[in-house]
């Protein structure tokens, strides 16, 4: 028997309006051309801000003033006279396979989703590379979530969501797709079903690890501002988003040897180890504190290094797990856990440095001011030698004592360095993972408590060839990526729960 997508494909052969960015590049015309031989496309419009005639032959002009604005996302719905909208989402060259088209209309279909989108090649050389994405789920709240280049819209749900969106200039796109997941979700095809080329007068040659963090650049406060307008709207939408207010601390709890302890966990870091700790024990403070280190079985002389500190100074505690099984959440937890913790335990990476010898009397007079559960710093990148790197401080400042919880959600990470009040740490517990455990971690402890911040630098995060995050590559962003949406998807669960008690 046919699926009603097949027959629907069938009975209706024009699929598709499709909605092209121009902005005088040559290869939309041969983008256009495959889109008016499909046979399935009905009318071809060409976005574009400028006021003359179009210059491909078959295209209507639909004047807007950015891609992304809510104005744009409403035009596009009420254009839209077919079973679906196809929207390019990039002003490059796009070459679409063998009845991708097709494909996409047929997968639209039969899985009734509001939305769908797949892999593509990406031709940066003489032979095309695979560029995989990651199937869209609850969490994917994040507003740089990557659909490629090309998503397919059923038009019932794009013109449902075009009438919900407010009048962004920056946040339409994302405001729309995330009405769309809201009524009739959002599909991934696995397929590399097109081909696209950037242009050679604008390649991004930086890494991924600098990529991370364009949201953070003030040039594009005004952007986030709106972003976090709409995923808070989208929150309040699902039964996730959390009010205003958050009960202060008893940090009287408990009995601790210390006033603090700064955790380093470490594995063949040889290279770094020593100044880290030696960082750490440069610190200045009226009050009692040490270091644990947990060396997870270092095979590279690091554990060497530190027995040779620790037998000169009595302050660091060398802790090397019995287990085997242990990400940097699971070392963490051996820290925290250990009778030796202080009352509030502070991150250092075996990477990196406290900028001065008073971040961990800055961070403990944090906790103290604002009776928080958990406090966020600032930092700078720099590479191995301590010269500022781009994007150099990020400081984080999307924050609001109001919205951050909430806005947290659409961000990838809260910032470093992070420290804890140990009580609600050990009640928390850190997930046994090496990417995204101190994002799980913020996430949970913001949905019930204070989180306070300093906003000025107190830390130095060093970039170099055998740092993790330095540059990881499509497959490990992907990888990471869809760990930290599924890390939201719980923590929207939980939140949801939370609101209806």
């Amino acid at each position: 028997m046919q699926r009603p997508g097949i027959r629907a494909l069938e009975a209706h052969k024009s699929q598709f309006t499709a909605f092209v960015p121009y902005g005088g590049n040559p290869a939309t015309e041969h983008t256009v051309e495959q889109l008016a031989g499909s046979g399935l496309v009905e009318k071809i419009y060409l976005l574009t801000s400028g006021h003359g005639p179009v210059p491909i032959r078959g295209c209507s002009p639909l004047r807007v003033q950015s891609l992304n604005a809510g104005a744009t996302m409403k035009k596009i719905a009420a254009k839209t006279t077919t079973p679906y909208a196809l929207l390019v989402l990039h002003d490059l060259a796009i070459e679409f396979g063998r009845f991708a088209l097709e494909r996409m209309a047929s997968v639209a279909g039969v899985t009734g989703e509001g939305m769908v989108y797949s892999d593509y090649l990406d031709s940066k050389g003489s032979t095309p590379v695979p560029h995989l994405l990651i199937d869209y789920q609850e969490g994917s709240i994040r507003d740089d979530f990557d659909f490629g280049s090309v998503v397919t819209l059923e038009s019932s749900a794009l013109k449902r969501g075009a009438k919900e969106i407010g009048n962004y200039r920056h946040a339409g796109f994302y405001a729309l797709r995330l009405a769309i997941a809201r009524t009739k979700g959002v599909f991934r095809i696995p397929e590399t079903l097109y081909t696209k080329s950037e242009p050679d007068t604008r390649p991004d040659i930086r890494n991924e690890g600098e990529k991370l963090f364009d949201y953070q650049d003030p040039r594009n406060r005004a952007v986030q501002a709106e972003m976090e307008k709409a995923a808070t709207h989208h929150l309040k939408k699902i039964g996730a988003w959390l009010k205003p207010g958050r009960a202060p601390v008893n940090l009287d709890e408990g009995e601790f040897p210390v006033t603090a302890s700064i955790i380093i966990p470490v594995r063949n870091r040889a290279n770094t180890i020593g100044d880290a700790v030696a960082s750490a024990l440069r610190q200045q403070a009226s009050f009692p504190f040490n270091v644990i280190v947990v060396d997870n079985h270092s095979t590279d002389g690091t554990t060497d290094i530190l027995r040779a500190i620790a037998a000169l100074d009595p302050r660091l505690l060398l802790i090397i797990p019995s287990r085997t099984d242990l990400g940097i959440g699971g070392c963490w937890n051996e820290a925290v856990h250990h009778p030796s913790c202080g009352r509030f335990a502070a991150q250092l990476d075996s990477d990196d440095l406290y900028l001065d010898e008073s971040t961990l009397r800055r961070i403990v007079e944090t906790f103290l001011t604002d009776q928080c559960a958990m406090v966020v710093g600032t930092y700078r990148m720099t590479d191995l030698n301590l010269r500022e790197i781009p994007p150099g401080v990020i400081d984080h400042r999307e924050w609001t004592p109001d919205n951050g919880p909430n806005n947290a959600l659409r961000v990838n990470g809260f910032g470093a360095p992070r420290a804890f009040f140990t009580p609600v740490l050990r009640s928390v517990k850190i997930p046994n993972v090496s990417y995204g455990e101190d994002y799980a971690v913020g996430l949970a402890v913001s949905r019930r408590y204070r989180i306070g911040r300093i906003y000025e630098p107190v830390y130095l995060c060093r970039r170099w060839e055998g740092n993790s995050d330095a540059d990881p590559g499509i497959a490990k962003m992907n990888l990471n990526n869809w760990y930290k949406d599924k890390v939201r998807t719980i923590e929207i669960r939980a939140r949801q729960r939370k609101s209806t008690k």
